[in-house]
């Protein structure tokens, strides 16, 4: 399966595709976020994406400020959740500033928006819609994206399989262009983290969505979730993105910064690579040391017309020549005749014994 997302060809076969969320991390500064587009694209990301909500339509001031404390990654925000929110968001006209600056430094324009007004600003902007995790059960502004005809992606942190089942079962009614993203949703970046990770799940994903695109969004420092999910079979990667983990700000904590990008990219490239097809065969690369390293029958002394050959007249050794016989083959030369003289270290071949090759 392959969807095409701008310039690019998403899926089996193609190169990796990584998205570097930007999300909370321009500060509330056009110039800045501008920037990280820019960074983005230097460290080897595919996409530079955005989150596009307004505080009043994504969280309830009422519901967060009822509660005794703020919980997980929120407890350490300085401000409350819906005064972040606030901080975060990103004014509309903000989005052609940003689409155009992607598409001088040749990075796709991404970003995820949380309600049916930002959606419909975005639109004439974006290839692809992605959907947060927190939306993965409202199945109504899911429907809303998938009918802009674009292909979807779906994170599926904090989610169990029937969340799974019903977001997916109702967008393949509506179209084949998926890709379904492994995630976890603690943001607190603690090292305790990687083992809620879950990257089998990638393993149950391909099982029941043969024809859907897989990916991982994570949260985790560091690149060795990405690494495992590329073995299992991830293709998409989604990882959030910042020139500095010491800002004050919802996400630079467990952000990558261009450094650590760049080594994910270069390392999962090369996993990638190492992954191959899964045929096995003598590779182009090894077809020299297969005939310096592989062994050949070769005569252990001279040996005249007519001998009959006899194991103790052979041994194998290193290179096999092009026309030599491979050790395994040593019951069939064993009783032939010779039909011409050998010397001693000679190249047993099948035109010096009687009726050739069996």
């Amino acid at each position: 399966m392959k969807i095409k997302v701008g310039r690019r060809s998403i899926g089996d076969g193609e190169p990796l595709y990584f998205i570097a969320d930007i999300a909370a991390n321009h500060d509330g500064d056009l110039a800045r976020a501008l920037k990280l587009i820019e960074l983005a694209k230097a460290a080897g990301a595919d996409a530079a994406k955005f989150q596009n909500f307004q505080a009043s339509k994504i969280v309830s001031r009422k519901g967060f400020g009822s509660l005794s404390q703020q919980l997980s990654h929120q407890a350490k925000w300085k401000k409350s959740v819906f005064e972040t929110y606030q901080d975060a968001s990103i004014p509309f006209d903000w989005t052609e500033k940003l689409k155009k600056k992607c598409d001088e430094v040749g990075i796709e324009y991404f970003t995820s928006p949380y309600d049916f007004q930002s959606i419909d600003h975005v639109d004439p902007y974006l290839n692809v819609y992605k959907i947060g995790s927190g939306d993965i059960t409202w199945i109504e502004i899911i429907e809303y994206m998938a009918k802009k005809d674009k292909p979807m992606m779906v994170a599926a942190g904090a989610s169990d399989m029937a969340d799974v089942r019903r977001v997916i079962g109702r967008l393949q009614e509506m179209t084949q262009e998926i890709v379904l993203m492994q995630c976890n949703t603690n943001y607190t970046a603690s090292p305790e983290n990687y083992k809620y990770i879950n990257l089998k799940v990638i393993e149950t994903f391909k099982k029941e969505y043969p024809g859907v695109i897989l990916g991982l969004s994570d949260h985790t420092h560091g690149h060795a979730t990405v690494l495992g999910a590329v073995a299992l079979g991830a293709v998409v990667f989604e990882k959030h993105f910042t020139d500095d983990n010491g800002r004050e700000g919802p996400d630079h904590k467990f952000a990558m910064d261009p450094a650590s990008w760049r080594e994910m990219v270069d390392r999962a490239n090369e996993l990638y690579a190492a992954l191959g097809d899964g045929v096995k065969r003598v590779e182009a690369n090894e077809k020299d040391t297969a005939f310096l390293q592989r062994r050949g029958l070769r005569f252990v002394k001279d040996l005249p017309k007519g001998h009959i050959v006899s194991k103790a007249d052979l041994f194998p050794l290193r290179p096999l020549a092009h026309d030599g016989i491979a050790p395994y083959e040593l019951s069939n030369v064993v009783g032939k005749e010779l039909v011409m003289k050998v010397e001693a270290d000679d190249c047993v071949t099948w035109d010096v014994l009687t009726a050739g090759k069996q």
